[in-house]
């Protein structure tokens, strides 16, 4: 696959949780991204709100190519907080892509945000291998993940590798189908 000129998912850390301002920029410029986004209480002046903030503070997806992403943060000052994502391997590593299949996973549990969802840490999603799943029905229908136990109960868990991580909060095991 060539990164360089092919659409591709691309996470990117976002310097000092500057990631709403950049994903307005690049609304503005009509180019594909994913804030996944949840309603948090907070402090304001007028007291204790609730309001919808980032899930994952840094951390926004945009759809581009790498050459065009490069350029952005090269020759756009505004964008200059985007810093693309690595992976570490044995034969040296590159810039982290999201397959378009697990950001359409993704994207489906994640852009929910209500309690039926629940944003993830690493050591929640990392324990244990869990058995593949898809939800065939309701509202997650057609959406892969892995069935896993958080905090005493078992559920979907939908993971971009080394990035970030949603489980959805209760699924019948009716509207479960097993992957090999």
């Amino acid at each position: 696959m060539d990164q360089n000129s092919e659409l591709h998912w691309f996470p990117m850390r976002i310097t000092y949780n500057r990631e709403l301002k950049i994903k307005e920029l690049l609304d503005r410029d009509h180019i594909e991204n994913f804030l996944p986004m949840k309603y948090d209480f907070v402090d304001t002046a007028d007291g204790r709100r609730r309001m919808l903030v980032p899930a994952i503070h840094n951390l926004l997806f945009v759809r581009s190519t790498k050459e065009h992403l490069t350029d952005l943060k090269m020759h756009k000052q505004e964008f200059q907080p985007m810093r693309y994502m690595t992976q570490r391997t044995q034969d040296g590593g590159g810039i982290l892509v999201v397959p378009d299949k697990q950001m359409d996973n993704f994207m489906k549990v994640a852009s929910v945000q209500d309690d039926s969802v629940m944003f993830l840490d690493n050591e929640d999603y990392l324990k244990r291998v869990g058995q593949r799943v898809q939800v065939i029905d309701g509202c997650f229908g057609g959406v892969e993940g892995v069935i896993k136990r958080i905090k005493k109960n078992k559920r979907v868990v939908v993971q971009i590798e080394g990035v970030a991580a949603v489980a959805i909060a209760f699924v019948p095991s009716a509207f479960l189908r097993f992957i090999d």
